[in-house]
Parts: C-alpha cells; structure tokens; sequence
C-alpha cells in the first residue's frame, strides 16, 4: 500500500479522489516530498522548481491522487487560495534550516489557517520540517515553538523531521495520518 492509500484510510475517504494541498515556501522541499510520495515507478529523478504550481495525478491501487504542488515564491503565494476549497488535508513544508524566513513562513501558514476556506474547516494538517540533514538544520520541536503550532486547536496537525532527499520523515508522517 502506497503512502496516499494510507492518507485516503486515515481520512476515511471512500472517494475515488483527494486532493493534497502542499504548501510552505520556495525551496522548502515541497516537489521533493511530493516525487517521495508518489509510487517509484512514478517518481521523476531531475526535481526542478516549480513556477506557480503544478498539479500531479497519480493513482494508487485503489485512489486517484491529485497532489497542488504550490510554489512558495512570493509572486504565486496568493494562488494558494484558489486551491482552498478543493482542499481535503495540507501538507506544509519548512526549510528548519532557513532561520531568516522561519517568521514569512509563519506569516503564510497564520494567513492560510485565517482564510475562510480553511478556517471553519477540520482538515488535516502535516507538517514537514524539512531539511535535517543540514548543519543549520534546528529541531522539529523548535520549528514548531517558531510557528506557534501549540495554538492550532481546532485542526488535527503533526510535526515531523524529515530529509525528503532520502525520504527520512515521510513515513513517520504517513503514520500519523493513518493513525
């Protein structure tokens, strides 16, 4: 059973298919997570930026995947909204090792849990503090402290460390999804 099978149990969706919004900004690790994620005869080897977003589809034994890989550049973070509603669980992405924008990606993640379509909404959210395999790389718990995530009461979320490169991260985060 693939990750998203098990992201489809968890949610207890007996759809033929969910839609993921995978958020955080640029260069936090999103495309890479989501390449991880996909089945490896799906997986792509060269992961380049993306420009605005891209929609992957994919299918698992039993589901129909589709995954919004946002780009968190600047320019394209008020596309994000557009997606909202579609949305049935989010992925949010950190770089833990880029102290300096550790306040922007707060700044976004607050306007996310404050926007209509989400606010009222019990959705699912996991969070990646990616990039621990970086000297700079600051902990899964201090990353949390720094997005004040103790305050997210009416949505069920989770932290993991994770290093998308070698997928370290991702099936701890799979499990609480599930579980």
């Amino acid at each position: 059973m693939g990750l998203f099978d098990k992201l489809a149990g968890w949610l207890g969706l007996k759809k033929k298919e969910v839609h993921v919004l995978c958020l955080g900004l640029d260069n936090s690790g999103k495309t890479t997570i989501i390449n991880k994620l996909k089945p490896s005869n799906a997986q792509t080897q060269d992961i380049i930026p993306t420009v605005g977003f891209s929609i992957e589809k994919f299918k698992t034994s039993s589901l129909s995947f589709t995954v919004f890989d946002m780009s968190g550049q600047g320019r394209y973070r008020n596309l994000w909204e557009h997606y909202y509603k579609e949305g049935q669980a989010i992925i949010f992405v950190i770089d833990s090792s880029d102290k300096l924008r550790m306040v922007v990606a707060k700044e976004e993640l607050d306007t996310l849990l404050n926007h209509p379509d989400i606010k009222h909404r019990r959705l699912p959210i996991l969070f990646f503090a990616n990039k621990m395999d970086l000297r700079d790389a600051i902990s899964s718990v201090k990353v949390s402290q720094l997005l004040s995530l103790e305050n997210i009461k009416d949505k069920p979320w989770h932290i993991c460390a994770s290093d998308a490169l070698k997928g370290e991260g991702l099936q701890e985060g799979v499990d609480w999804l599930q579980g």
